[in-house]
């Protein structure tokens, strides 16, 4: 049910609700609850921060980049009347330890899924277009961090931040997060990749880079429901024999698995059908690999232009880092439980704003979602949550259309075709500044 609707339904009436009960529109309380209840944490106590109000806590963290974690309870105005208007800061990290990181990754879940069964996403050929894609975020430099997650080190055997490896299952057409995982720098993207598996969804294409090659993830991905396809660049040494030619770009192949790898996946045969597909760009030529074996159902046209799609994960994680958190580069909480409850309320707070940008253009065909300024939308969704504090609950539908409105306004300029950002290796940073020749002095 879009968000518009939840608004009319839910502020029919009672001036006097506060900001808890308006923002029920956005995280259902169903999903809460249940969240809570799966988790362990529910409580029939009433607190002045209840659940509920610490979970937007956790979201606003990263909606209010800028702001004390302390004062955004604060200025959403969540908590329940007291003595005191302000929220003391060891009540809200008393808050937060009780919520846990448990429960607000169960609402991501819950509610990426529901929003995948209830909005209508742009089809490629009959199917979802999705992407996997593994990211690194930074963590305090704290024992506990650094334990828990593990770090890279430098040239001199030096240890750096602690490192947490997110691997994220995204739908293109509008960057909406389906999955997250995470865990430690130790382990892989491969490994968080595999915990995804049952979030994918049937009738799907899953895009992934050429680094996410084994036969046993993706035979696992082949079976875990009804077409769900996946496609990767395929490699240079990629050994193969020919089955069926279908053109001179086009082939129906077989791979052949190795014993290490049937020793991993219990159920991986000892060949794997796939389709090879090249193409040439600009006088390159480029390979992708993918199990749509059936020609007709997917053409080759088609299948040479669909890889582009992958780099739309790319945009996202651009979004969450850039825009979201402001290019600041390290997480905020010292404590491992509350760094992963606070990417898990990232995640979160990113598909809401997605959220509200699907509704922005769900009455105009012609502007696709990804097609409006992240960061722009943002700023006036995080208005928006500021205002919604001082505003009746009667006008706030209203309120919300005019939102909608706004965000329609911010659409971006059309893609320039001949525009081209090829990729660079940063350079090794130096001691000492570059040298200056005698021109340069003068």
């Amino acid at each position: 049910m879009p968000l518009h609707s939840l608004l009319d339904d839910t502020f029919t009436a009672a001036d006097e609700l506060n900001s808890v009960n308006k923002f029920k529109s956005f995280l259902d309380p169903e999903i809460l609850e249940q969240a809570f209840e799966y988790s362990g944490v529910a409580t029939v106590r009433r607190r002045r921060l209840p659940l509920d109000a610490v979970m937007w806590s956790v979201i606003g963290m990263s909606l209010f980049r800028n702001e004390p974690v302390w004062d955004i309870a604060s200025k959403l105005d969540i908590s329940l009347p007291g003595k005191n208007k302000l929220v003391a800061p060891s009540a809200l990290v008393q808050a937060r330890q009780r919520l846990g990181d448990e429960a607000v990754g169960r609402v991501f879940h819950m509610m990426a899924e529901r929003t995948f069964q209830q909005e209508a996403f742009e089809q490629w050929c009959g199917l979802n277009l999705l992407a996997v894609d593994g990211v690194m975020f930074r963590a305090q430099d704290t024992q506990d961090n650094l334990t828990e997650f593990g770090c890279e080190r430098n040239n001199h055997g030096d240890v750096v931040y602690p490192q947490i490896r997110m691997c994220s299952l995204m739908e293109t057409s509008s960057h909406m997060l389906l999955a997250s995982e995470f865990d430690s720098r130790q382990v892989g993207e491969m490994t968080l990749a595999q915990r995804l598996l049952s979030s994918v969804p049937d009738n799907s294409l899953t895009l992934f880079d050429k680094g996410y090659y084994s036969l046993g993830l993706l035979h696992k991905w082949r079976q875990k429901g009804e077409q769900t396809h996946w496609m990767l660049p395929a490699r240079k040494d990629l050994q193969y024999s020919i089955k069926h030619q279908l053109n001179e770009n086009d082939a129906i192949v077989v791979l052949k698995s190795t014993p290490q790898a049937r020793n991993k996946f219990e159920d991986l045969p000892e060949m794997i059908e796939a389709r090879l597909t090249s193409y040439q760009l600009d006088g390159k030529t480029y390979r992708v690999l993918s199990s749509m074996t059936d020609t007709l159902r997917y053409p080759y046209d088609d299948v040479v232009d669909v890889y582009t799609q992958r780099w739309e994960i790319e945009v996202g994680f651009r979004e969450m880092k850039q825009g979201l958190h402001q290019a600041k580069l390290t997480l905020r909480s010292k404590k491992p439980e509350m760094v992963r409850q606070e990417l898990w309320g990232l995640l979160l707070a990113y598909n809401l704003v997605r959220l509200v940008m699907l509704d922005a253009v769900k009455h105009t065909p012609d502007v696709a979602p990804t097609r409006l300024s992240f960061s722009l939308c943002m700023r006036q969704v995080v208005t928006f949550f500021i205002s919604a504090t001082i505003r009746s609950a009667s006008k706030l539908p209203e309120h919300y259309e005019y939102l909608l409105e706004t965000l329609r306004m911010l659409e971006l300029p059309n893609k320039r075709p001949d525009r081209s950002y090829p990729r660079v290796v940063k350079g090794l940073p130096r001691k000492y500044p570059k040298k200056k020749n005698a021109s340069q002095l003068n």
